[in-house]
């Protein structure tokens, strides 16, 4: 903000305790003198379950892009989040991914990583480093019910606290942060401003999740997972094993409509038997369940096209999931919510005022058109996708991807090409280079893998616990 704005204290209110909301105080805290979080929930005070986030018993992990976004603006949460037990996991070092293409090889030269831990553990680490700045405070059991102002200008917003009292909250900045239940699109059009553009594209994808007692160290264990093939008749089944703090796995299974996932725990390992190959129901039969089968229909990619209305007011920002949600097996989610707080700081540090908000919308949506593009273009190619289906293009597109990923599965620099996306580092244009053209082109240069690739030792201690299990007690 310019110095003509500061000659009185500059005042922000996010709408939303979410780790897109303390992202976005995080972004914006050097350059007011409050940032006032509004959040209809209470929050808890270490990694115990917030209220309102039903998709945290979901594996969740963040892309290198995230872990980079929250870094920049929260340096040292990385650090924290290893010493809390989170795990650094090098893509594609410790990784055992079966895809629609063949297995993936555990290249020894890692070009990325993913940080893996509870969604829990993520959000309390935010949360304290963003909260242990004075300037940053928040209001719980409260809700933002309207905002202030005209088409023009957003003034702040009014809000209703449990006890029923209603008050306003005068703003130079407002940032709806309040996830997929935002009203900003109800708001807008209460303000005069309409012809808001959006999508959503359902897979019918069902997620059921629970927690394990890992039978061997997590740390430095491979992440595991097995996708599903859109080119076969059958529904789309998937499935993913994350090592997290505590020595637990987080175990996720997805089904689409006709082959969902179960509720009941016992059926749950007799699903991800069914998934293309068995390596999960195998590693499953040696872990403890601590929990019990937690599901979820809630898996739409939906977005809100704000960047493209040709009337943007003063004083509004929306962001993370307010703008876009996506289906969570790609958990791109906080990662590009990180990104999007991380275009947000850099607009404010531009210190040009004139257009602030509507530049900082336009910035926020370039994350957002990455994922948008990586998540979309793998669900439209599934029979029982509703809201788009693959053109012309999109079939050639998804031919030519699908030839790099197979060539992915015994070529390095494939793999690398990829992996740069998917680790929301670069934009999809980058697979069509000249060079990564000439990959695809000349195919994979080992062969494929037949089995899940362990190393000799994961092989060995894997070994030993079968046999264990299936010597008499």
């Amino acid at each position: 903000m310019t110095e003509a704005t500061r000659r009185n204290p500059t005042r922000v209110v996010v709408i939303g305790g979410s780790i897109a909301g303390m992202l976005a105080a995080a972004a914006v805290k050097d350059h007011a003198d409050s940032v006032e979080i509004i959040e209809a929930h209470e929050l808890p005070e270490g990694p115990e379950p917030r209220t309102g986030v039903p998709q945290a018993v979901h594996i969740h992990f963040l892309h290198a892009g995230g872990a980079e976004a929250i870094e920049s603006l929260l340096p040292g949460t990385t650090d924290q989040l290893l010493a809390a037990g989170a795990n650094r996991i090098p893509m594609t070092t410790n990784m055992v991914i079966y895809s629609p293409e063949g297995w993936y090889r555990r290249w020894q030269r890692p070009t990325h990583f993913m940080i893996s831990a509870s969604r829990d553990l993520t959000d309390s680490i935010v949360r304290e480093q963003v909260l242990k700045d004075p300037r940053v405070s928040v209001r719980t059991n409260t809700k933002a019910v309207a905002l202030r102002g005209d088409h023009r200008t957003v003034t702040g917003v009014r809000i209703h606290t449990a006890d029923g009292t209603q008050a306003v909250l005068d703003a130079d900045l407002v940032i709806d942060a309040s996830g997929r239940a935002t009203r900003t699109p109800q708001w807008l059009a209460e303000l005069g401003i309409t012809g808001l553009a959006e999508k959503r594209i359902d897979s019918g994808l069902v997620y059921a999740s629970r927690f394990y007692r890992a039978p061997v160290p997590t740390r430095d264990w491979p992440m595991v997972g097995v996708q599903a093939d859109p080119g076969l008749p059958q529904p789309g089944k998937a499935g993913g094993i994350l090592p997290i703090e505590g020595d637990r796995w987080h175990v996720s299974l997805m089904g689409a409509p006709g082959g969902q996932p179960p509720r009941e725990a016992g059926a749950f390992e007799a699903f991800a038997r069914t998934l293309r190959h068995p390596v999960l129901a195998d590693l499953l039969a040696l872990a403890e369940p601590l929990t019990d089968v937690s599901v979820t229909h809630s898996t739409a990619n939906r977005r809100y096209f704000y960047e493209r209305l040709k009337h943007w007011p003063k004083g509004l920002v929306v962001l993370g999931d307010s703008v876009a949600s996506f289906n969570p097996v790609y958990a791109q989610g906080i990662s590009v919510a990180a990104q999007g707080a991380l275009a947000l700081r850099g607009v404010l540090a531009s210190g040009l005022a004139h257009g602030l908000a509507r530049r900082a919308q336009q910035a926020i949506a370039r994350p957002v058109n990455t994922a948008w593009t990586l998540a979309v273009g793998q669900d439209i190619h599934f029979p029982t996708t509703t809201g788009a289906s693959p053109n012309l293009a999109d079939r050639l597109l998804h031919r030519y991807v699908s030839r790099l990923s197979r060539t992915a599965t015994g070529s390095f620099h494939a793999a690398t090409a990829l992996t740069d996306v998917l680790a929301l580092q670069a934009p999809p244009t980058s697979l069509v280079k000249p060079r990564v053209l000439l990959t695809a082109l000349a195919g994979p240069l080992r062969p494929q893998l037949e089995q899940p690739q362990f190393t000799p030792a994961e092989r060995r201690l894997l070994d030993s616990l079968h046999k264990h299990a299936a010597s008499p007690q």
